[in-house]
């Protein structure tokens, strides 16, 4: 007679018929290329893409073990307002359009290629289809669609976004914490 075993073959031994948990990207460069590879399946977030003419719309793509791609689109004159992440790290991608990009000067801001030094100690960067910014926890920054086109971003977050503290235009300082996950996708 056969027994469960003798048949199905020792359950220990299973977990090689699992599929593998994925590894999520360690470095800020294989999130980046996340966010590349995305970006170029056309195909899978062009039909997701909305408009809404009172507020930035916006779409949780996918989630992975330790971060969330998030899917935006921007009419002229939508802005996320100053804000920082909290404790995640970013990856923005701009897919469609452009956009401009306002970052605090601070610890760790230099100047670049492309980008102006606008008043009140901000850094200004045309962020143009194909452009991408990656920032660590803490980075203030606001993204805009100053042009006569519609936009659309990916956002890379990691840890996956909890919270988004927006920041008066005129102080360093948080006016206030925000943790609806719908007000953080920015």
């Amino acid at each position: 007679m056969y027994s469960d075993v003798s048949i199905a073959g020792d359950p220990l031994a299973l977990p090689h018929l699992l599929p593998l948990v994925p590894q999520h990207p360690g470095t800020v460069a294989e999130f980046a290329g996340l966010a590349r590879s995305i970006a170029a399946d056309r195909a899978r977030w062009a039909p997701q893409v909305r408009y809404d003419a009172t507020s930035r719309w916006y779409a949780r793509l996918r989630t992975g073990p330790g971060y969330e791609v998030w899917l935006l689109s921007w009419l002229p004159g939508q802005s996320s307002g100053l804000h920082d992440h909290g404790p995640s790290s970013g990856v923005l991608t701009v897919l469609q359009g452009s956009l401009r990009e306002r970052s605090r000067t601070g610890a760790g801001l230099g100047v670049g290629v492309g980008v102006g030094v606008g008043t009140g100690g901000e850094i200004s960067r045309t962020l143009a289809e194909g452009a991408q910014r990656a920032f660590a926890p803490g980075y203030v920054h606001e993204v805009v669609n100053d042009a006569l086109e519609p936009a659309v971003s990916l956002h890379v977050y990691f840890p996956g976004l909890t919270e988004m503290t927006p920041h008066a235009c005129t102080s360093a300082a948080p006016r206030s914490a925000v943790s609806s996950r719908a007000a953080a996708a920015g």
